[in-house]
């Protein structure tokens, strides 16, 4: 029997719960989350095994825009590092709003050589579900080799 493993990165703007999917996925919590955003400040790796296949998930800092801030800086160039050597990128999005900060994170995304997937995290918040079609329908146009 042979051992299957491979690289997730979980990329997106600050505070749109990467932490949180991170620890959903692998049954635990191991990632820190809070309402604070700049929480996660270094890459984090999270393992799950089911049988024969292991998935390292990479939990990273939230990519910001233009920051001046040298913290900032420092989180953004963790985070981007995560980018180059792994074999999927999930992309969070926060109810499918694209802002300025998603904005990068989507250029670093399309950058990717490695296998995309679009999450759209916290849709319960979504007060009119009549909504949420026509979101997803804008953000298969906007990526369309992606899955959503």
């Amino acid at each position: 029997m042979s051992t299957r493993c491979g690289y997730v990165a979980i990329v997106g703007r600050p505070n749109v719960g990467k932490s949180t999917l991170l620890n959903a996925l692998l049954g635990q919590k191991i990632s820190i989350t809070s309402r604070k955003p700049q929480t996660t400040r270094h890459n984090l790796l999270g393992i799950k095994t089911t049988g024969s296949h292991q998935i390292l998930f990479v939990d990273t800092p939230g990519i910001h825009l233009n920051e001046p801030k040298a913290l900032n800086r420092y989180m953004n160039k963790s985070a981007k590092s995560a980018l180059r050597d792994v074999d999927v990128l999930l992309f969070l999005l926060d109810r499918g709003k694209i802002g300025e900060d998603d904005q990068e994170v989507s250029r670093l995304f399309n950058q990717s050589k490695a296998k995309k997937v679009i999450v759209v995290n916290k849709i319960d918040l979504i007060e009119n579900k009549n909504t949420l079609f026509p979101m997803l329908s804008r953000l298969q146009e906007k990526y369309p080799d992606v899955k959503l």
